[in-house]
């Protein structure tokens, strides 16, 4: 049996106890690999190891050397492509056509994205006027936060844990990851990658666990730590932050969503059914932007429901392995029962079941997995918990408007605001509903279209601080002003 080590200080160590859990391939159930689970003494030496690399070798580094081993990190992902996509696969189920096109590349592209930006970043420089007549010159250095605990989700986990390390690293820090307890693999075999790159012993270290009671508290507690990035749900948001309100730390905190799609009658309707098929189905609804509460204009709502259910019905459900398949297992049975509460919920609170609603029949070799059918409601009243609650599955309920002013009173009517989607071909409308909704990202008829150099991030209980761009590197390092008096 397989086994996934922490990485600390350039080494692969198991735990001192031992105590080990299992990583379950999601699409069968089968145990594929046995994760050691850090303790106090793991995550203690980690955080000891990125101190001690903040003042060696990676400390003395200049800009361009640094950067310059972040590409041979990024080149290090690409030339491994085949070995990171087997592992993230093996990790969450989803179709190898997907992770292709988006996790593996993603992930490598987040190394020299933030390479090439901290490379020609600017800051300020400003000349003042002084008594004597002399003058002052007052200009500003960015220097690296220091030791940043970084924890991870599961549903794209190299594309989003490299969305963090990559500017950490980029801006001079060092990193203690902890990815989810349910996909291991790709953040432990980047240590691999760290080594031949040659990045210093102590730089990149991965400890693995889980939340409450175990590596993730460690960490978040640890008053080595000087920040914390954090991708997950709302209720861990606020835990990690009460943990960082001790030392007065930093956090950058992507949480929940339950994002809203707006679609007017004047929309190109063959885009805005292949935009909200992505944006409710894509890698199985576990998309944090992800498009659960469909509002719909009346005189094309009959129209756009028979439409959407046609294309989730069209949806290939199979194994990572399959070329044809385009949709995948939730991460776990654990998982799974968490979205068919809400499928029963929304029977028990009379929705109309459009499709889907249960568990699809499965070859007996993947009978074993989180499997579960995309689903579309309609009918349901606007406080139901499907409706109002996260589920991060293959769903999404449908409601119609009569005005834009409902359209957009509903999509802002819950305390979440990280995405939405307006689909409209009338300029004018588009500029002005985008403006008033709640969230951090707004896209017009378009989903998932990402330049990294923009703000992300959500509004409301979705969410605190930016990343992307200069907007990551707002939080991976400390603006210093310094005054020369002429």
């Amino acid at each position: 049996m397989k086994e996934i080590k922490h990485f600390i200080n350039g080494q692969y160590v198991g735990s001192a106890g031992g105590k080990r859990f299992d990583n379950v391939n999601p699409a069968n159930g089968q145990v594929i690999a046995k994760v050691h689970e850090a303790g106090e003494a793991e995550v203690d030496a980690a955080v000891k190891a990125a101190r001690a690399a903040l003042k060696g070798p990676w400390g003395k580094m200049t800009v361009a050397e640094r950067t310059e081993i972040l590409h041979r990190v990024a080149d290090g992902i690409t030339a491994r492509f085949d070995e990171f996509l087997e592992a993230e696969c093996l990790d969450t189920g989803k179709p190898k056509s997907l992770a292709s096109h988006i996790d593996i590349p993603r992930g490598a592209a987040n190394f020299k994205v933030f390479a090439d930006l901290i490379r020609n970043v600017p800051t300020e420089a400003f000349e003042m006027a002084t008594p004597d007549g002399a003058g002052a010159l007052n200009y500003a250095v960015r220097r690296p936060k220091g030791v940043i605990g970084v924890i991870s989700p599961w549903n794209l986990p190299l594309l989003l844990m490299t969305w963090k390390v990559g500017p950490a690293l980029a801006c001079g820090n060092c990193v203690v990851v902890k990815p989810s307890e349910e996909t291991p693999s790709t953040t432990a075999l980047l240590g691999e990658v760290m080594n031949a790159a040659g990045v210093p012993a102590g730089v990149y270290n991965v400890v693995h666990g889980f939340g409450g009671d175990s590596a993730g508290a460690l960490l978040t507690a640890h008053p080595g730590v000087d920040a914390i990035t954090f991708t997950g749900e709302t209720g861990t948001g606020e835990t990690i932050m009460r943990a960082a309100a001790k030392g007065v730390r930093q956090v950058s905190l992507e949480l929940g969503g339950k994002n809203a799609g707006i679609v007017f009658a004047d929309c190109d309707l063959d885009k805005a059914i292949e935009g909200t098929l992505r944006s409710a189905f894509a890698n199985s609804g576990q998309v944090c932007l992800g498009t659960e509460r469909v509002y719909v204009e009346r005189p094309i709502f009959e129209e756009f429901v028979a439409r959407l259910k046609a294309g989730a019905e069209a949806l290939k459900i199979g194994e990572p392995n399959d070329p044809q398949a385009n949709f995948g297992p939730l991460v776990s049975l654990k998982h799974r029962e968490k979205v068919l509460s809400y499928y029963q919920q929304a029977r028990d609170d009379g929705a109309t079941v459009v499709t889907g609603g249960g568990v699809p029949e499965m070859p007996a070799h993947l009978a074993g997995g989180a499997w579960v059918q995309p689903t579309i409601w309609t009918g349901l009243p606007d406080d139901s918990p499907v409706v109002t609650e996260e589920i991060f599955g293959p769903c999404c309920h449908i409601r119609p408007f009569d005005t834009e002013e409902e359209a957009i009173e509903l999509a802002n009517s819950l305390p979440y605001g990280l995405a939405s989607a307006i689909w409209t071909e009338n300029a004018s409308r588009a500029h002005r509903v985008a403006g008033q909704i709640e969230a951090g990202i707004v896209w017009v008829n378009s989903w998932f279209l990402r330049d990294l150099r923009t703000a992300f991030g959500g509004a409301k209980q979705s969410g605190i601080g930016r990343e992307g761009g200069v907007h990551s590197l707002e939080f991976y390092t400390e603006l210093k002003n310094i005054c020369v008096k002429l």
